[in-house]
């Protein structure tokens, strides 16, 4: 099969189209032939040499893609067996940038109708973790403030989505106006340019505080946020973008709003959590796809073969939504 070969270090440019094997099923999976594959920072990362594959799985890149199954294992364990010929999409914690790849049945979805599979590719990532950071990590309650930074982010559209559907009040904060008037049509409430704007003090010109911040950025945003924070508010740490450390935590702060601060992975969890939170997903969200309720966040596709040009725009930070490449 073709694969998206990668040494660790290597610049965007120099990810090609390589060969190698056909992955074998193991007890539970099933083998698909990837039409799509999402692209994550995740991926920048690891092909960096900064994010390594956890252990004992696939060194390709990819956490996610559709495609059609080709191949059952004996022992099936989905509660639906999945059968050849069905289009899925789902989670892999390595192996997507490959025209085949063997999944847990657990860890995939049967692709929406009325859905293709470059926008099926863009689900799984950003929405799983989306919801798992709105509605496991926290208990997200109706009517609560959400504020999300890197709202034109894949996670962060999905999460206004999901926090909107919820009948929460969403403010986001992005790098442009074009960004901005993004999140605003899929129902942020408040748009604030980080650029241009101290997103502190315009939330404090709308609203009494925040209950939950949803931070991929870090660095000297900790302080910021927390200033934020109703008391008993929550701020969670997807990604660390501005650095890995925050200077000076004002703990006279933290300890005041009796505040929570935590940090999450996807990729790392066990394939147990991740059945759970599929399923959690599955049954409460999945329906809304096909009536369009809840939309995936597709900004552009491009063909396997130019999965460099993709790195770079992630990497400049250039995109509103997910970024598919396509075999």
């Amino acid at each position: 099969m073709q694969f998206i070969k990668h040494e660790n270090g290597c610049t965007p440019d120099s990810l090609g189209i390589s060969h190698t094997d056909i992955p074998s099923l193991t007890s539970g999976q099933v083998l698909i032939k990837v039409a799509c594959f999402g692209l994550n920072r995740a991926d920048t990362l690891q092909r960096q040499g900064k994010y390594p594959a956890p252990a004992g799985e696939s060194d390709i890149l990819g956490l996610e893609m559709s495609g059609e199954v080709v191949q059952v294992h004996s022992q099936q364990t989905s509660p639906h067996a999945f059968e050849i010929g069905d289009k899925v999409f789902g989670l892999v914690a390595g192996g997507g940038y490959a025209e085949y790849v063997a999944v847990h049945s657990q860890h995939l979805m049967k692709v929406p109708l009325n859905m293709d599979m470059p926008q099926a590719a863009g689900i799984a990532e950003c929405f799983l973790t989306a919801f798992q950071a709105l509605f496991i990590e926290n208990n997200l309650q109706p009517k609560q403030h959400v504020l999300i930074h890197a709202g034109a982010s894949g996670v962060g559209l999905a999460a206004i989505q999901l926090a909107k559907r919820h009948g929460c009040a969403v403010a986001v904060t992005a790098s442009s106006q074009a960004k901005l008037d993004l999140c605003k049509q899929l129902g942020a409430d408040l748009v604030i340019n980080y650029k241009q704007q101290d997103f502190a003090d315009e939330i404090a010109k709308h609203w009494q505080g925040c209950d939950l911040i949803i931070d991929f950025v870090a660095g000297d945003y900790l302080n910021r946020n927390l200033k934020l924070l109703n008391i008993d508010g929550s701020v969670l740490y997807l990604a660390m973008l501005a650095g890995r450390y925050a200077d000076n935590l004002d703990m006279a702060m933290m300890l005041g709003k009796r505040a929570t601060v935590k940090g999450s992975t996807l990729r790392s969890r066990h394939d147990k959590y991740k059945t759970r939170l599929i399923k959690a997903f599955s049954q409460t969200c999945l329906a809304d796809f096909d009536s369009c309720k809840l939309v995936p966040n597709i900004d552009t596709e491009y063909a396997a073969k130019d999965v460099g040009k993709a790195h770079q725009r992630l990497e400049d930070n250039n995109t509103m939504g997910k970024l598919i490449c396509c075999w």
